[in-house]
């Protein structure tokens, strides 16, 4: 049976969460949105059951978060499980296979902890605060938008 990999319903337009992952992102991110056009683009090609959800849409209590947890690290949804940051890309890339060796290399004794210290003190931080500044600096443009040209 096939599957609408964005939205992760089946044609008859139901959803069936055990036999795939609900990969939650940040849309507004344009680093994020890249890395998971990607990821759609190889689930679409290869029929992966992956579902894709933008935080900025998502019904974020139904993953159990607020929006800033949300956007400080990739989270995918399991079954029932949500999982974060590096686990979070391990259930991804195992499910895609040309990322399965790095979902094997990552789980070595050693890199695990590398890579989990890696992305939880450098890369989610950096890229949390590089949101933060986009959002800030579009907020700063509305509110002058809204209050007109200068005289």
């Amino acid at each position: 049976m096939t599957r609408d990999v964005t939205t992760g319903t089946r044609p008859e337009g139901r959803t069936d969460p055990a036999d795939g992952l609900c990969v939650l992102y940040n849309g507004d991110c344009p680093i994020c949105s890249r890395e998971i056009a990607a990821y759609r683009g190889t689930a679409e090609r290869q029929g992966l059951p992956l579902r894709f959800e933008d935080l900025n849409r998502a019904d974020l209590d139904a993953w159990g978060l607020d929006a800033e947890s949300a956007r400080a690290r990739l989270h995918v949804r399991r079954g029932g499980e949500v999982l974060a940051g590096l686990p979070a890309f391990v259930a991804l890339w195992e499910r895609m296979p040309r990322l399965r060796w790095l979902a094997w290399l990552v789980q070595l004794p050693g890199l695990r902890g590398l890579a989990t210290e890696l992305y939880d003190r450098v890369l989610a931080p950096g890229l949390a605060a590089l949101d933060r500044r986009r959002r800030r600096r579009t907020d700063r443009r509305q509110a002058l938008s809204r209050q007109g040209p200068a005289r």
